[in-house]
């Protein structure tokens, strides 16, 4: 009998983050959800911030301040690297959903759709970090 390794257990949860041996559409689907659920904490800090507005601009002034800071700024660069991978992701599904013959090539689609948000990413680091 075939014992099923991804079924939920107490004991078997690390290997969901384990990418050895993993297809690509694996890692795809592993980004999206990472990605997605980055991007949900983000949303939820970022009206955090937009509620300091109501506090004064006193307040404002003093968050504007704390988020200057490098690591913020770097938290910044995942956000945008985060936005740019699931961005094209969810476009690379809407090809394959829409043309069946695209799921031949969703591999090369995949790699090259990682390539340009590692790209991106870079691109816009240089920026965030040098401006």
């Amino acid at each position: 009998m075939l014992k099923n390794t991804n079924s939920p257990s107490s004991s078997n949860w690390w290997k969901w983050f384990d990418i050895r041996g993993r297809a690509a559409g694996d890692l795809a689907f592993m980004l999206n959800r990472i990605t997605a659920l980055g991007l949900v904490l983000y949303l939820a800090m970022h009206l955090v911030a937009l509620g300091q507005l109501a506090l004064g601009p006193g307040a404002y002034d003093t968050f504007v301040q704390i988020v200057k800071h490098p690591v913020f700024i770097a938290f910044e660069l995942l956000v945008v690297a985060a936005g740019i991978y699931h961005g094209l992701n969810g476009i690379r599904i809407g090809l394959v959903a829409l043309f069946g013959e695209t799921a031949t090539v969703q591999k090369q689609i995949f790699y090259v759709m990682l390539a340009i948000s590692i790209l991106g990413s870079l691109f816009f680091g240089i920026r965030m970090f040098t401006a």
